[in-house]
């Protein structure tokens, strides 16, 4: 087998191969002067198992990974891992007209002849039906209520900013015996929320708010305001996708937030959690 990581996620794809106990295969990355990418595998991967790991975040990442699947054309058989999947959001149609861009993304991936693919807590599950062949989304939260727990804080609570996030906290919380809670939100456009204040057991409690992903943080920064004015402690966001535009970071620390844990979905400063760990036993079975 061998792991070719994308220019996106080369860390998560060393950490993949190390739990394999293989050596990542070196790929270079050029951009041209024209603004236009260059991708060569330096090994030979014709007649060989591989597996490509590449979030596509940008949309040069995605032309990233079709350039590496076009590179690998000679393989026996290729897995996909997109750990983040752009445009995941775009799921169905609102409007007529629209483009439905996540089943654009999928069948484009798909088009090359794959053996499977592989996501990471997608937005909305359906998305998998869009590819072409076999499809599984692998599960992260529990990795991060691991760390959580071993951090030692004080009387943990997991907390969901909405009902959208209610499932996936109550199963983090689930086998760590975490107390839990919900937020109820409304977002009245963009990154404009309005949080219910409602009180909950936080005194004196250090508190941990989870979402699949933080991108603008408005709802965080919302949610870390009603907190302190029920005496938490210590509050932290923790988030599967790290989006985290804009001024993300900036603004969830004025709110008082203590820190940002992330998963290296998207490989940032934050993501200090590797989904490698799950991606291996996905790839052992």
């Amino acid at each position: 087998m061998k792991i070719i990581g994308g220019p996106s996620s080369q860390a998560l794809a060393c950490r993949v191969a190390a739990g394999l106990n293989i050596q990542p295969t070196i790929t270079d990355f050029i951009r041209f002067p024209d603004n236009e990418q260059y991708i060569q595998i330096k090994e030979d991967v014709a007649g060989e198992d591989v597996v490509l790991i590449q979030s596509t975040t940008t949309d040069s990442d995605l032309v990233a990974l079709l350039q590496l699947l076009d590179a690998c054309e000679s393989a026996k058989k290729i897995t996909v891992v997109i750990p983040y999947m752009g445009y995941a959001r775009q799921d169905k149609k609102f409007k007529d007209g629209e483009a439905i861009s996540a089943r654009a993304m999928a069948r484009t991936v798909t088009a090359h002849n794959l053996e499977k693919v592989y996501t990471i807590n997608l937005h909305e599950k359906s998305i998998l039906n869009y590819f072409s062949c076999p499809a599984e989304d692998l599960d992260a939260s529990k990795l991060i209520a691991e760390y959580a727990v071993s951090l030692g804080l004080e009387r943990p609570l997991l907390i969901a900013p909405d009902k959208g996030v209610r499932a996936m906290v109550e199963n983090m919380a689930a086998g760590l015996n975490l107390d839990w809670d919900v937020f109820d939100k409304t977002r009245l456009a963009g990154d404009q929320v309005v949080m219910a204040d409602k009180k909950m057991d936080i005194e004196g409690r250090d508190v941990i708010i989870v979402d699949d992903m933080i991108a603008t943080g408005g709802t965080m920064a919302e949610a870390v305001s009603i907190l302190e004015k029920n005496g938490a402690k210590d509050v932290y966001v923790a988030c599967i996708h790290p989006v985290l535009t804009r001024n993300a970071v900036l603004r969830l620390s004025n709110a008082g937030v203590k820190d940002i844990m992330a998963t290296d979905t998207i490989e940032k400063v934050q993501s200090r959690i590797s989904t490698a760990p799950i991606i291996v036993e996905a790839l052992k079975k």
